[in-house]
């Protein structure tokens, strides 16, 4: 497989929860493939060793390795020393994709005298953010001879220019509304013969043809530390690059122990979860069920019976309270940068928290000298959700939801706080040693 990705990655990477290092891993992750890529390297270079879905395993205690599917998504394993039946896992779960733009199957779009290219919405971006922006575009694409490639065209060669006030006199005082179908096509060319983006792309890999292609926008505008003493984190994809990048580091830096430690990273969950890869799928039941099986007890109550001592911890990113709109948060529950993991609550269900999962994790914060923090949603604002309720509805194992406060939360380039990404990996790394 070719990576065009910046070599940046992970080989800057210094301690765990370095800032540095989480910005280098998302600039060289502008989409789920990269990212994973990025991870599986990180992973080889701790001991862990790739497993094949198609192949038979077998494992033992101290067994150390990863699976990918589909290449967005990653799970990563260390086998413990009592018997999985016994000690069960602790999971810690995230997610590899962020809101972007989705080039179509027919990219090609020419309008007056313009060539531009056709995109769909993946999940749901502030679109505004995106306007006047230097962008590219990175994904995957297969060649007639069916070879994939991971594709991240380098320099800035897309834009999707805003409308100027002299033609939008209304804008500041009645808003703007963007049509996604009309007004999100970014600008490729100003000669319309020119070639495709599809074209470029092609000449970039040194394909003869490109036959299909997962290939979305990504910004090329490096992560960058910033506000008093670099105290914040401004780059793309934090929700939730922050979490997988944390979930890696704490199952590297977890020592050995009784239980069997997991790091879960689903492709789709922006979309809705609902694919082979994503946590609607069996990917995770596959290689829990998978790793009792292989670690030789054939026992059929083996697999519930592990099931039942486990715990997931899902981690996504968590609203941070906004200063300038603090009322959109009810008044006893306004997580703020720097605070620490928040604890995310639903009395219906969008998390799957409960108060003894709920303590199961504040004990871990207790435990590693982590602040933590809380959130419920306001009684009249609907909420989001995560992979927890549908990983805990699919498999039965215990959850809490948690996730690192953000501000700008799917915008084209998001806010967070430096420590909190120490926060959050200390806290994983005790959940993975209990």
């Amino acid at each position: 497989m070719h990576d065009d990705a910046s070599p940046a990655g992970i080989h800057h990477e210094s301690r765990p929860g370095d800032p540095a290092g989480l910005m280098a891993f998302i600039d060289a992750s502008p989409t789920p493939f990269h990212a994973v890529a990025r991870l599986a390297a990180r992973l080889e270079a701790a001991g862990f060793v790739a497993f094949d879905e198609r192949a038979r395993w077998t494992v033992e205690p101290g067994t150390a390795g990863y699976v990918v599917r589909d290449g967005g998504s990653i799970i990563a394993f260390r086998v413990g020393t009592a018997p999985l039946a016994d000690a069960g896992f602790r999971i810690a779960g995230a997610h590899t994709d962020s809101p972007t733009y989705r080039l179509r199957p027919h990219a090609d779009v020419q309008r007056t005298g313009y060539r531009q290219v056709a995109v769909e919405v993946y999940g749901g971006p502030l679109h505004y953010t995106w306007l006047d922006r230097d962008l590219t575009v990175a994904g995957r694409v297969v060649t007639s001879d069916g070879d994939i490639e991971l594709v991240h065209l380098p320099g800035a060669p897309l834009r999707v220019p805003s409308l100027a006030i002299h033609l939008n006199r209304t804008v500041n005082d009645e808003g703007l509304k963007l049509n996604p179908q009309q007004h999100m096509l970014p600008v490729w060319s100003a000669a319309a013969e020119d070639a495709s983006i599809i074209e470029e792309v092609t000449d970039h890999v040194g394909a003869d043809e490109l036959l299909a292609w997962d290939l979305v926008l990504a910004d090329t505008q490096p992560s960058a530390l910033g506000g008093r003493d670099d105290q914040f984190v401004f780059a793309p994809r934090q929700d939730n690059l922050v979490s997988c990048h944390a979930a890696v580091d704490a199952i590297i830096e977890a020592p050995l122990s009784a239980a069997t430690q997991v790091v879960v990273c689903n492709d789709h969950e922006e979309v809705g979860s609902g694919s082979a890869e994503g946590a609607r799928g069996a990917m995770l039941e596959d290689t829990l069920s998978r790793l009792v099986v292989a670690s030789g007890d054939t026992d059929p109550q083996a697999r519930p019976r592990a099931f039942a001592g486990s715990i997931l911890v899902s981690a996504d990113s968590a609203h941070a309270v906004h200063p300038n709109y603090a009322d959109r948060h009810d008044p006893g529950h306004q997580p703020r940068l720097g605070g620490g993991p928040v604890v995310k609550v639903h009395a219906n269900q969008a998390y799957a928290t409960d108060a003894g999962t709920a303590a199961w994790f504040i004990n871990r914060c207790r435990e590693a000298d982590v602040p933590v923090q809380a959130f419920t949603n306001r009684a009249d604002s609907p909420s989001g959700s995560t992979i927890g309720p549908l990983t805990a509805t699919r498999l039965g194992i215990h959850t809490v939801d948690i996730g690192s406060p953000l501000l700008s939360m799917h915008s084209i380039r998001e806010q967070s706080h430096a420590e909190d990404l120490a926060h959050l990996t200390r806290a994983l790394t005790q959940h993975m040693a209990s």
